[in-house]
């Protein structure tokens, strides 16, 4: 068989990282393993630890997909298999970069899920993890697996708050890696017992966030409805109904967009994604691929006060449920869980997750002050920029209310 190099970060991706005043098709690439050779005196030499590369040559292994699976040559699972998930993943990440509520789509919103599943699982990383999950004891079974799992983590990221932010006032843009859907919790340092070898915070943690840079300005950022109403809990606490493989409701109108980056900001999320790569990083001006020459790595779990990726909480609230009919005439219902009717915990949110957020949303208002930090859309339009002062100051209220609350709710549970 020809030997093939295959691309387990399409270029079409990469290219979303070059800024347009660089049509070069060239990224800054930076290998955190450099190489080292011995010369014919016996010297240790180290190979350049930044080189310049047409993405034609980032993020790509000689014969990753060399295997026979279901009558398909390597070639074939490349553009046959690959080739439809990129195909519909591209017009997905193009439309959720520049996302409008008025421009909503079904199939690109499963084709963006499609293709962020497959990224995660496709790379030689996720092809190891997928095949320590699985029992595969080779690469070709570990390939077989993420063909069929490629939807594994499809539900819970439904069920997440969305937020889209935005780097464009930031001088300093947002790198790629060669782990690009990348899972952050800031009480799993890269060090820690969750995220040694190939492993990653399990996304099903309360306080696990999930990163996927779309382009040099824009990413997308997941967070836990559980965290992200009340992050007065265990970080590596489980969600409700953790269970993958399943149904779930997405509602289009609770995207949060139009958060502005700060600079600081733009370079801790580049240090998280840094943290969690395994070898390969590029972007398209060297100095961004060494945030930590500006972040320090002891300030992991207190990125942005421990908030950095939080959605806003004034745009959240707790227990609720949504209700489908059907032409049919057959209904359904899910919690904010997915829990479905008879199920274990359906609609058990009560007094102490109001509390918890009320808390939160105080804590967030006097953190942040009354301009909101991701906007949603309302039946009406568009919410404003800010807060009123009296809604501002209704905000600031809740904070001792809701600790006060929680307190008493507590001790009442502990008699």
């Amino acid at each position: 068989m020809q030997s093939q190099n295959h691309h387990y970060v399409p270029q079409w991706y990469q290219r979303r990282f070059l800024l347009p005043d660089r049509p070069d098709d060239r990224l800054f690439y930076r290998d955190l393993k450099p190489q080292t050779s011995r010369d014919g005196r016996g010297k240790i030499h180290t190979h350049p630890a930044v080189t310049r590369r047409a993405t034609r040559s980032c993020f790509s292994e000689q014969d990753l997909y060399a295997a026979h699976l279901a009558g398909l040559t390597a070639d074939e699972i490349e553009r046959q298999f690959f080739g439809i998930v990129d195909s519909v993943g591209k017009d997905a990440v193009e439309l959720f970069s520049n996302y409008e509520y008025t421009n909503q789509d079904e199939r690109l919103f499963f084709g963006l899920l499609t293709y962020m599943g497959t990224q995660r699982l496709r790379t030689p990383r996720g092809l190891r993890w997928l095949g320590s999950q699985i029992g595969a004891p080779t690469r070709e079974a570990a390939l077989a697996g993420m063909m069929k799992l490629r939807e594994l983590f499809r539900a819970v990221w439904m069920e997440c708050v969305w937020q889209i932010a935005d780097a464009s006032e930031s001088e300093t843009k947002f790198i790629l890696s060669d782990h690009p859907v990348t899972a952050y919790n800031r009480a799993c340092g890269p060090r820690s017992r969750w995220c040694r070898g190939d492993n990653d915070p399990d996304i099903t943690f309360h306080a696990t966030h999930t990163l996927f840079p779309l382009s040099h300005d824009k990413i997308l950022i997941l967070t836990n409805q559980s965290w992200a109403t009340n992050p007065y809990q265990s970080e590596v606490g489980v969600r409700p109904n953790p269970q993958m493989l399943r149904n779930a409701v997405f509602n289009f109108l609770e995207i949060q967009t139009q958060r502005r980056l700060r600079e600081r900001e733009v370079r801790e999320i580049n240090f998280i994604l840094a943290s969690r790569a395994s070898r390969f990083l590029a972007s398209a001006r060297e100095d961004w691929l060494y945030p930590e020459r500006y972040v320090e790595k002891g300030d992991w779990s207190n990125f942005g006060d421990g908030y950095l990726l939080m959605p806003d909480p004034r745009a959240l609230n707790v227990g609720r449920r949504v209700f489908l009919g059907f032409d049919s005439g057959q209904t359904a219902a899910f919690d904010e869980y997915g829990r479905r009717p008879g199920e274990p915990g359906y609609g058990e949110s009560g007094p102490e997750d109001r509390a918890a957020l009320e808390r939160f949303q105080g804590e967030f208002a006097r953190l942040y002050g009354p301009r909101r930090r991701g906007r949603t859309w309302k039946m009406d339009g568009m919410e404003p920029e800010e807060y009123s002062d009296v809604q501002h100051r209704l905000y600031l209220e809740r904070e001792q209310v809701g600790r006060q609350t929680l307190v008493r709710l507590r001790s009442r549970g502990r008699r």
